[in-house]
């Protein structure tokens, strides 16, 4: 028996390193109310700031950028403090995400609540939707790095991702269409003017109060204004929310698809499900159909699944190779995950806020039924060239990504040895992070 376990050695390993499906549900889990928050912000808060506040564009499109870039600085802060905080009970990230959870949902309350007064309303929904951004990132550091702590098998951290963006599709679903009921209830009861309200005071008493999420700049671009494109430029006002939840279930019933595919043939092959949407979202814009609609929020569906996953199980692969050639450093799993979504938070930042100054530009006017013609074909633009011209983009600088297939494999047989060579120390092992979630 002794020496039938010395012959095997590797066994033991790899079922140590082997999830349970209830550990990688009870991982999951723990994304989804962030998402069920940052989907209704996504999806809604535009057309909230525009039409129910009555914000004009200008300052929209500002509390837009300045909440998006307030949370995309607090990424890099939030990865070099959690990097350097000390071992607890719980393990080093498990306590930023307790202490942040209270703070953020009271930020988030006040984000949707309509505050009686009048002139102080862009400072009210800045300061608040400032708080939820930089909040929501001490929560998201963390949780996301906690995958570099599950297992060292990269098909294992894999699994769990795909597990995790399963249960963050369908916390975006229920945000949405939380959220989506009670903003198309809003537009309902909401008397649509000719000309813009004069006192507009008048129309906000008609307005209820609200009181109650990483994804690529294109499709951050797609789901703040497709809300606004079925509503003005499509015809389509009563069917916007129904069209949301067709895009996230799309979604979310196509991830498990997706894992299979980048398993088998690559995450570089996978990156082609992101330019589905392209000639479907062009139709859109050029032939405004309900049943066409319906069809391009199933494909954008699964285009969104695909740019959720691919991101998220590749920076794993980036960690290994870092870890590979510096063998010696530790604790910087945080840093380059904070790197990604201070990135990935900047451009949609810049991207919401010129979106929404381009339609002040072009003359929109909140609480009217009919926008003029130049507001019309700017959110053609925005949601038919635009998209796919970032998406293009981004997939050209795709093919210049070095880890291919074959250098991963490469990697993980290298990480294996200088485990199995340095187990008396931390440098390359240091996965003990409690991940009870």
């Amino acid at each position: 028996m002794a020496g039938a376990a010395k012959d095997t050695p590797q066994r033991p390993e790899e079922e140590e390193h082997r999830l349970s499906i209830c550990g990688k549900l009870c991982y999951a889990i723990g994304g989804a109310p962030n998402q069920v928050a940052g989907s209704a912000a996504a999806f809604f808060l535009q057309i909230y700031l525009l039409d129910i506040a009555h914000i004009t564009p200008f300052h929209a499109s500002l509390v837009l950028f300045i909440g998006k870039a307030s949370g995309a600085v607090t990424d890099p802060i939030a990865g070099f403090f959690i990097s350097k905080s000390r071992w607890t009970k719980i393990g080093r990230l498990m306590p930023w995400m307790l202490a942040c959870t209270p703070f953020t949902v009271v930020s988030y309350f006040f984000m949707w609540y309509l505050p009686p007064f009048v002139s102080g309303r862009v400072a009210w929904y800045l300061t608040f939707y400032c708080l939820f951004q930089a909040l929501t990132t001490l929560f998201q550091v963390p949780y996301s790095a906690l995958t570099m702590f599950l297992s060292t098998d990269q098909k294992e951290r894999d699994s769990a991702t795909a597990y995790r963006m399963t249960m963050e599709v369908l916390g975006t679903l229920i945000g949405a269409a939380l959220q989506g009921q009670i903003v198309a209830s809003a537009h309902v009861s909401h008397h649509c003017t000719v000309t813009p309200p004069v006192n507009t005071t008048d129309s906000w008493h008609d307005t209820p109060s609200f009181p109650d999420p990483s994804d690529p700049l294109s499709h951050q671009l797609e789901q703040s204004n497709f809300v606004l494109f079925c509503t003005h430029a499509a015809g389509l006002r009563n069917h916007f929310q129904y069209l949301v939840v067709t895009i996230l279930v799309s979604a979310a019933v196509s991830i498990p698809f997706w894992q299979k595919f980048l398993q088998r043939f690559g995450k570089k092959c996978a990156a082609c499900g992101i330019s589905w949407m392209i000639p479907f979202a062009v139709m859109l814009v050029t032939i405004p159909n309900l049943i066409l609609a319906y069809f391009v929020a199933f494909v954008s569906g699964l285009s969104i699944a695909a740019s959720l996953l691919l991101p998220w199980s590749m920076l794993p692969d980036v960690v290994d190779n870092f870890r590979l050639q510096n063998p010696h450093g530790k604790g910087h799993e945080t840093i380059f995950y904070s790197s990604y979504v201070f990135f990935t938070k900047m451009s949609a930042g810049i991207g919401l806020g010129i979106s929404a100054a381009g339609l002040e530009f072009t003359g929109y006017k909140p609480g009217i039924c009919r926008q003029s013609d130049d507001v019309i074909l700017t959110l053609k633009i925005l949601i038919g060239a635009v998209p796919a011209i970032l998406i293009l983009v981004g997939l050209f600088i795709l093919l210049f990504y070095p880890i291919t297939e074959e250098s991963r494999k490469a990697t993980k047989l290298a990480l294996e040895e200088l485990r199995r060579s340095h187990q008396s120390t931390e440098n390359l092992d240091d996965h003990k992070e409690n991940t009870s979630v």
